[in-house]
């Protein structure tokens, strides 16, 4: 049986590319979908990849996620620094999270410091751009149990 995991992605990421690309890059959302499949199939891993500028429906997805995947990676994006929603469903379905930021969160606004998406994730990666989302890979196969994956 393979392995799958979610990445997630919140409002706006679907401009990437062309929304401030002095902060967010060049790349577009389906560039880092790509790469993200491509590295997953390395990594031995199915992936399903989804975005939604809809908060309700990103907690949908978290919550159908127990039973279906192994794990999650989120770019929460502004939801990040607003949603208890979406805390409490990735506390409530209790999988391996790790949170990317394109950008280094802490380098940012006053108000982009705090993340409730933190509390329920193993760890975050933040400020490597699309790169990011490669280490989260990495990452969630370490936590899976992936041998292949160098430790710390």
């Amino acid at each position: 049986m393979h392995t799958s995991i979610l990445i997630l992605n919140g409002p706006n990421l679907n401009m990437l590319g062309t929304r401030q690309p002095e902060v967010y890059g060049r790349e577009t959302l389906s560039d880092i979908e790509h790469a993200c499949r491509a590295h997953a199939s390395w990594r031995g891993l199915e992936m399903d990849f989804r975005q939604s500028n809809s908060e309700g429906e990103l907690v949908t997805w978290i919550q159908q996620a127990k039973g279906h995947y192994a794990g999650i990676i989120i770019n929460a994006a502004a939801y990040t620094h607003t949603s208890v929603a979406i805390l409490d469903a990735l506390l409530a379905v209790e999988l391996p999270t790790v949170e990317v930021h394109l950008s280094n969160i802490h380098q940012r606004d006053a108000f982009r410091h705090h993340s409730y998406v933190a509390k329920a994730a193993r760890g975050m990666i933040c400020g490597f751009g699309s790169h990011g989302y490669i280490l989260a890979i990495d990452a969630l196969s370490r936590l899976l149990g992936d041998p292949g994956v160098a430790s710390a």
